[in-house]
């Protein structure tokens, strides 16, 4: 018997930029031994998989993410890959929302005509007290640094700054958060705000584009520019686009996504 799975380049309308993710609806539950051979296996940022429920209209579908290395807890581009299937296969009509039940609760993808809105949690972030050792493995000085339980977010003088940072991977492995995000306001005539981030404990060492992280970047930029929806551009080699807005406690992130690969685990 053998197992569908399409890889699919997220937050672009381009094939071969953006995040690609891999994407399996599996018939049934599997063994998450099984699903984490399967995303070192495609080495991707992230595998994503997929279960319905009863009814997968009104109740929707179970969804766990794996790095190469690790099970983790949210993750966007391959949530926006994983609706982008579900519409394109037919499992669900454009019209309808996809209702997800992952470990960071109930979030949804709806389509809006060319473009995928994701609604995401909001993770806000607090000033953090300097830290050199992560200063020395990024090679920058911070404008200003902050912190959660997952995560450093560190804002650089410009777009210039944020292009240039060429980390140490290994110094990074050794700073106990999963990532860390770089950012700054844009220099103009594009988006409002780009970041990159960087990954090297989860086996990423930089993921082209990355949804998760916009869940921090959507309020802190919104909260520093007094708007409730801004452009993103994360600005790694690959690059994407991300559309963000912020209500209350939740982030609105929209994006497109393109398949790139149709195949069968065998």
């Amino acid at each position: 018997m053998t197992q569908p799975i399409e890889v699919v380049d997220a937050f672009t309308d381009s094939a071969f930029s953006g995040n690609p993710a891999a994407v399996c609806i599996l018939p049934n539950p599997a063994d998450a031994d099984w699903m984490q051979s399967v995303a070192a296996e495609m080495n991707l940022s992230e595998t994503a998989f997929l279960i319905a429920r009863a009814d997968p209209v009104a109740d929707g579908f179970d969804l766990r993410w794996f790095t190469p290395m690790i099970e983790v807890d949210l993750c966007g581009h391959a949530t926006l890959a994983s609706g982008h299937v579900l519409w394109r296969t037919g499992v669900l009509d454009p019209d309808a929302t996809a209702r997800f039940h992952t470990r960071s609760g109930l979030l949804t993808a709806a389509k809006k005509a060319d473009w995928i809105e994701l609604d995401f949690p909001a993770d806000r972030i607090a000033p953090a007290p300097p830290e050199p050792a992560l200063d020395e493995a990024l090679g920058v000085a911070p404008l200003w640094l902050g912190r959660n339980d997952w995560v450093y977010l560190v804002e650089l003088e410009s777009e210039h700054a944020v292009r240039a940072v060429t980390p140490d991977f290994g110094a990074l492995t050794r700073i106990e958060v999963v990532g860390t995000i770089v950012t700054a306001r844009a220099d103009g005539g594009g988006p409002d705000f780009v970041s990159r981030f960087f990954a090297p404990r989860a086996g990423i060492d930089e993921d082209p584009v990355t949804g998760s992280a916009h869940c921090v970047l959507a309020p802190f930029w919104c909260d520093r520019l007094g708007r409730t929806a801004l452009t993103a551009a994360q600005v790694s080699p690959r690059g994407g686009v991300v559309k963000v807005a912020v209500d209350g406690e939740r982030v609105r992130l929209a994006g497109q996504a393109v398949t790139i690969l149709e195949g069968a685990l065998v």
